[in-house]
């Protein structure tokens, strides 16, 4: 368990390892959402580069990232900073040999790197900016645009309602498009930049709001905003008109990568992407009908900031919040193939009661309570391809979906779970399960067994069994139902799917009304 901080002020650090530069910053927390800058350090370390087209990190890149680590962790010791977190986005994530830095980073600075999704990229940018933005009364579209992916978000002050991550970055763009000359021909390259972001969309939950208002994050729409002088508020945010973004796209086509640098004073490393993140920019505000862009000047490292100060001072209500999180995001996932939600959600609260009440038996981590309710919430969802074989449809969609403080091994869990919550047990024949180590299979095998118990109890699928009371004796398990409907449906569904938990846990399950 993390420690618990009560006392302000704070001292705190993170590094954000993007595809187009490295962020290292310290800062000194007043109080829980209040901070000033202690140090700061932008690094030209393009990790993307080279990784878009052959899926490696650089050498070079590589070294002068371990290097930078290393004063890094020189200046956190200076500062006498003794908590801090460090991400890694989508250029490490994508990188075949990523784990390769992750761990030399490890050895030579003692930083621990951690690689994130795209999905938590969101989550991260959106403490940021409601951090700097009043964002209650509506819903907001937010877009994070980096080197190498664009994460499209409807948030509110609460959290995200969904997200969607593109690999769209602007480091990726411009090397898919031009290779590493920035000076191709202009009219050439702007046509390639409209037709390439013309495949961009918000995706279709947006239909059911009317956006309050678009929000971008990212170096290149604070440069952007910079450059059409959009005034910057007491709070630190400006907001660029999107005729004005228009203009400039314009400008940027008829000027030369030199130019940028020697008449418009934009750094190197920004002014061969910036014109690549404008067609990004510019695509998605038209899709949402923005007349304007609304520019915290904020990013994921203030949002790393944030969220490590939040679970540092209150440990317990941090993971609260994140588990609303994503149950937010798993039920809009839900909603996108039309499941049935009340049975998502009912059976979702059956399996976070039995993982409590049976926590004696199966002894898994509490962590693993939030993979169990996401599998129970999205177990359904593969009925939007075809009804049989849905729990198998459902392992892959669920594989292929990002939920907010999920890492790729917990989604292949999650999705794992999802599959087996009926059909075939858990079998070294089926590759998705084979593939992962011996203990999450075991985990697997645990919360599966678990969710085929829940889902059995709302058999009917409507809901008739309210709860369920748990007595463990020696060898038994028996499960007390409750409920003042027939339920002789679900009674059965138990009796046939209480085999994988008895075969699991070495107990008998005897039911019980």
């Amino acid at each position: 368990m993390k420690p618990t901080v009560s006392l302000f002020p704070l001292r705190v650090g993170c590094v954000d390892a993007g595809s187009n530069g490295i962020r290292f910053l310290i800062a000194e927390f007043s109080e829980p959402k209040r901070y000033e800058t202690m140090y700061y350090e932008r690094l030209p370390v393009r990790l993307g580069h080279q990784v878009f087209l052959n899926g490696l990190l650089d050498p070079m890149a590589m070294e002068h990232t371990v290097r930078a680590f290393a004063d890094f962790r020189k200046q956190l010791d200076n500062f006498g900073v003794e908590h801090h977190h460090a991400v890694a986005t989508s250029a490490v994530r994508e990188a075949r040999n990523g784990r390769v830095l992750v761990e030399r980073i490890r050895k030579e600075s003692g930083i621990e790197l951690h690689v994130i999704t795209g999905s938590e990229e969101a989550r991260l940018v959106h403490a940021a900016v409601a951090n700097r933005i009043d964002l209650s009364g509506g819903q907001w579209i937010l877009v994070d645009l980096g080197g190498g992916s664009v994460e499209v978000s409807l948030v509110d002050d609460m959290g995200m309602l969904w997200t969607e991550s593109h690999t769209m970055g602007s480091v990726r763009i411009l090397e898919l498009l031009s290779g590493t000359s920035p000076d191709m021909d202009p009219d050439q390259y702007r046509l390639l930049l409209e037709e390439y972001v013309g495949v961009l969309r918000i995706p279709t939950p947006a239909q059911y709001w009317e956006p309050a208002g678009f929000v971008a994050t990212g170096g290149n729409i604070e440069s952007l905003a910079g450059l059409a002088s959009a005034q910057m508020d007491d709070s630190g945010v400006c907001r660029l008109a999107v005729s004005d973004l228009d203009a400039m796209i314009t400008r940027l086509s008829r000027t030369s990568y030199t130019s940028r640098i020697n008449e418009m004073g934009m750094r190197e490393d920004r002014a061969d992407v910036i014109l690549p993140a404008s067609f990004v920019y510019h695509r998605l505000a038209t899709l949402a009908g923005a007349e304007e862009i609304v520019v915290p000047n904020v990013g994921v490292k203030d949002g790393i900031l944030v969220d490590l100060v939040d679970d540092l001072v209150s440990h317990g209500h941090h993971e609260a919040h994140g588990e609303a999180q994503m149950r937010k995001t798993a039920l809009s996932l839900g909603r996108r193939f039309f499941f049935d939600e009340n049975h998502a959600l009912h059976v979702s609260q059956l399996a976070s009661s039995l993982f409590e009440q049976l926590q004696p038996i199966h002894g898994l981590p509490p962590r693993q309570r939030l993979l169990l309710v996401a599998a129970a919430l999205l177990h359904d969802i593969g009925a939007f391809i075809q009804h049989r074989g849905h729990h198998k449809h459902a392992r892959y969609m669920v594989s292929r979906s990002e939920l907010p403080g999920f890492s790729e091994r917990d989604m292949r869990v999650t999705a794992n779970v999802a599959r087996y919550h009926c059909g075939a047990d858990p079998s070294q024949g089926h590759h998705a399960f084979a593939e992962l180590s011996p203990k999450h299979q075991a985990r697997i095998r645990s919360l599966a067994a678990i969710l085929r118990l829940a889902d059995a109890m709302d058999r009917q699928q409507r809901q008739r069994v309210r709860g369920v009371r748990v007595d463990i004796e020696p060898g038994l398990v028996r499960l007390n139902l409750e409920s003042d409907s027939e339920i002789s449906l679900e009674l059965w569904a138990l009796g046939r799917r209480k085999s994988l938990f008895e075969g699991t846990f070495g107990v008998k399950v005897q039911i019980g009304h």
